[in-house]
């Protein structure tokens, strides 16, 4: 099937900036003359990674922390970003150290995703890792993150529990229980 040509940028411009966020207005041309303006986040172009972490064969390990845009704790799997030089592997594993104070000896990638792409551009990068093994970095959270070991036999469970809503985490939960034929 063929596609569409994307729409052509007339125009880009910074319309807000905080310390994590920048707002850009977009004018485009559409493949049919319409011309429109749409509001996005630009892209720090650095990516995050996502990972379902095996402490052994049956169990997860998940972390609950502060989530500000519900001003609430959430429950959900090791996340963070690509720093720099970095690749989504070496990110998995750094944010595996800082977030549950393990690494990964082997990290099998599940999919890439993205978010609401009509406003954002990031890619979040999803593994599974198993053959942990103790090693911890410092993180940059404000408070230790509580760390919940969960069965995968239990899975069900999770997806019922009341602060289990992030959508990266349920999409990464599904993925590994078809990946693992569960």
């Amino acid at each position: 099937m063929a596609h569409k040509p994307v729409p052509e940028i007339l125009t880009r411009q910074i319309v807000a900036t905080s310390r994590l966020l920048r707002i850009e207005a977009i004018d485009l041309r559409f493949s049919n003359g319409v011309e429109r303006q749409f509001e996005r986040m630009a892209s720090s172009g650095r990516g995050a990674v996502m990972i379902v972490p095996f402490i052994d064969d049956e169990t997860l390990m998940l972390v609950r922390e502060y989530a500000a845009g519900l001003h609430n704790y959430q429950l959900g799997f090791p996340k963070g970003l690509i720093d720099p030089g970095e690749t989504p592997e070496q990110a998995a594993n750094r944010e595996l150290k800082e977030e549950i104070g393990f690494g990964a000896k082997q990290l099998t990638p599940l999919k890439s995703v993205t978010m609401a792409p009509q406003f954002f551009s990031a890619t979040m990068h999803i593994f599974i890792a198993r053959d942990l093994y103790p090693e911890s970095l410092p993180g940059d959270e404000p408070e230790p993150l509580e760390k919940v070991p969960w069965l995968l036999s239990k899975a069900d469970a999770l997806m019922e529990q009341e602060d289990f809503t992030e959508a990266r985490s349920i999409a990464a939960l599904l993925m590994t229980l078809r990946e693992l034929g569960k």
